[in-house]
């Protein structure tokens, strides 16, 4: 097929060397609308074949007249001996007429007479974009006549004569008889461009290409000038048949997350080598659109649009092998050293056998990257598709409290679990430096646990959606509900019933002076080592750091977060000295202002050690310098005296007032 522009004249013309058509063809296909060669010929097929026809409703020729005011088919038939041309304006009416013109000797030429404001179509650069993006991988060639401005030398007497007077200079200001007689000149050739040279490179068995070829293709198709971390290529076959090859990029788009649901997919559609969409998000779900590759499928038909394409039984069949076997690349990207040039075996959901190893052979830090550049999407994955959560779940990585630093996964971590541990244990915050000097951490990392660390904001809502990792249950260490390995010794569990009877007239004395509309109870705790108390959110409640993300929403709804914030459980450690002397100073006067005052402060300092907010600071921010007061034992005389004078002889007489106390 050649493509020829006039630019001057507003004519587009498009040449083939096929078998033309003879007038009654050309009366009978163009001068009835939405009457199809095509399915008359696929109608006298006893068995069809892939023809790459399109056409099959016979609409399509009619849209030329979107972008052109009249239209010209001359062509050719081999079996007629009279060459015809067919002519419409799109009015109702045609002509068909002997052509006189120029012999085509077999094969059909339109030329559209476009209109004025489609003008943009006899743009070298558009058509070029325009035949690349939709017929790129075509196997019928398309050319593109272009000009090219090249230098031709001539003689020096040939060179036209000078006017007025002037020398004839050429570009470098020397004369024509300059450099051996010879001059060179500038005109413009036309030559034949081939726009679509690139070939299916998935058509091909995966034995015959090679890494470079894959890199190659994976740049001309994502304009990435990186290669590619990993890619897969894969057939398959059954009621519906594709082929398919996906890549991994090594860096994140920027922007990858932002306007997520409204993103774009990173697949192109094919459909026979002819191009469909690259917009069509149903192929893959969204938290796999960092994902770039193409998928070309036998089954649909050529002219399917987004509309026909959502309700066409094939999607769902395309949608799951895709997925299936997008995490199958992740996950041997993820298993450090999948071997290269091993052949997958078909799964059984008909991929077939013709396909490479899912993923080149990489490290685990290559996996880190990945995981730094597309990590959040994975998350995104877990709670948005529920059917691959347990797979999604095996690619997740983290940082604990035994990782050193390194990223570690859920299966690394089950292996490290404690031989009576029955729990996963996780602590969701700002940063891992304050998660580990959390005081919910004590008993847990004196019991030689591990305990996971989140602290993507995200990390909330994926744990509301995982509640377990192979029949290990998620336990949050910052919830009311954690229970230890030690739950069921039974000596454990009367010492523990001996210290809440001991301790059963602080609790119920702190429970009457604290709001009751922010605290549910007070209780012994059996997670605390150091810290003399924590406060702990309900088991169904948002934790601190969930809260925290919560107030940050612009458009929160108070409400809800009122009702989801929940009350709080302040827990109490029975082998602090603190709670130890405030427990028998209740016990010999419960009315006693000094543990009022001390049972509110640590109440507010175990809420700001736990990760939530106060609400009123500046009383808390008052008993703290009260408390300062009163422990400097400092002398209101010398401090008045000192309000009254130049500060110097009171400053001297409150420092030794204050060293003599001391």
């Amino acid at each position: 097929m050649q493509i020829t522009l006039d630019k001057a004249a507003g004519l587009l013309t498009i040449r083939d060397r096929g078998i033309g058509m003879t007038k009654a063809q050309l009366v009978e296909n163009l001068g009835t609308i939405a009457k199809s060669g095509t399915s008359a010929f696929l109608e006298s097929m006893q068995k069809g074949g892939d023809l790459n026809l399109i056409g099959q409703f016979g609409v399509g020729f009619y849209s030329v007249y979107l972008v052109a005011d009249s239209v010209e088919v001359h062509s050719k038939h081999n079996d007629d001996t009279q060459q015809w041309v067919w002519s419409s304006r799109a009015d109702g009416s045609f002509t068909v007429a002997a052509d006189e013109g120029e012999p085509l000797g077999r094969g059909t030429l339109i030329r559209l007479h476009l209109k004025e404001d489609a003008q943009e179509y006899v743009d070298t650069t558009k058509l070029k974009q325009l035949a690349t993006k939709y017929s790129e991988f075509m196997n019928f060639p398309i050319y593109l006549q272009t000009e090219k401005e090249v230098e031709r030398p001539v003689e020096a007497d040939s060179a036209p004569p000078a006017e007025d007077g002037e020398v004839a200079d050429d570009e470098d200001g020397e004369t024509g008889a300059a450099a051996g007689g010879k001059r060179t000149v500038k005109e413009l050739v036309k030559e034949w461009e081939l726009i679509n040279d690139n070939k299916a490179l998935w058509l091909r068995p995966v034995s015959d290409v090679t890494d470079e070829e894959y890199t190659a293709f994976y740049k001309s198709l994502t304009k990435d000038y990186e290669e590619p971390m990993a890619h897969t290529h894969f057939r398959a076959e059954g009621d519906v048949e594709f082929k398919s090859i996906l890549f991994v990029p090594k860096r994140a788009e920027p922007g990858l997350f932002e306007n997520y649901y409204n993103r774009p997919s990173g697949l192109k559609l094919y459909v026979r080598r002819v191009f469909i969409s690259d917009e069509f998000n149903e192929l893959l779900p969204k938290y796999l659109s960092f994902m770039k590759g193409i998928v070309d499928s036998d089954t649909l038909p050529l002219n399917v649009n987004r509309e026909t394409l959502q309700q066409h039984s094939s999607l769902k069949t395309i949608k799951k092998k895709l997925v299936r076997k997008a995490l199958d690349l992740l996950r041997k990207l993820a298993d450090d050293g999948a071997a290269k040039g091993a052949e997958e075996s078909g799964d059984d959901d008909g991929a077939a056998a013709d396909s490479p190893p899912a993923a080149t052979p990489t490290s685990s830090a290559e996996y880190d990257t990945f995981w730094k550049n597309f990590g959040k999407a994975l998350k995104l994955g877990i709670i948005e598709d529920v059917s691959n959560r347990v797979r999604l779940a095996k690619l997740l990585r983290f940082s604990s409290s035994q990782s050193g630093g390194n990223l570690t996964s859920l299966e690394a971590y089950v292996s490290r679990m404690q031989p009576w541990q029955k729990h996963i244990y996780y602590l969701t915050g700002d940063s891992q430096e304050a998660l580990e000097q959390s005081p919910f951490l004590e008993r847990l990392l004196a019991k030689g646990v591990e305990v996971i660390f989140f602290t993507d904001p995200i990390d909330e809502y994926v744990m509301q959606q995982l509640t377990e990792f192979e029949d290990h249950p998620f336990q949050s260490a910052s919830k009311e509900d954690m229970k230890l390995g030690d739950a069921d010794d039974v000596d454990a569990k009367q010492q523990e019933k001996a210290l809440k009877q001991r301790f059963k007239p602080l609790t119920t004395w702190w429970k009457q002076l604290l709001p009751a509309a922010d605290v549910e109870a007070v209780r012994v705790s059996s997670r605390l080592s150091t810290t003399p108390c924590v406060v702990v959110s309900s088991k169904y409640g948002w934790s601190a750091n969930m809260e925290r993300i919560m107030k940050a929403q612009a458009l929160g709804d108070d409400s809800r977060a009122s009702y989801m914030r929940g009350k709080k459980i302040l827990e109490i450690n029975p082998q602090h000295i603190t709670i130890r002397q405030l427990a028998a100073a209740v016990a010999a006067d419960p009315q006693d202002s000094d543990a009022n005052r001390v049972a509110t402060l640590l109440w507010e300092t175990a809420l700001l050690e736990s990760g939530y907010s106060l609400d009123n600071t500046k009383a808390f921010a008052q008993r703290v310098a009260d408390l300062v007061s009163g422990a400097l034992k400092v002398d209101q005389a010398a401090l008045d005296k000192l309000d009254a004078s130049d500060g110097t002889e009171a400053s001297s007489a409150s420092a030794s007032s204050t060293k003599d106390e001391l």
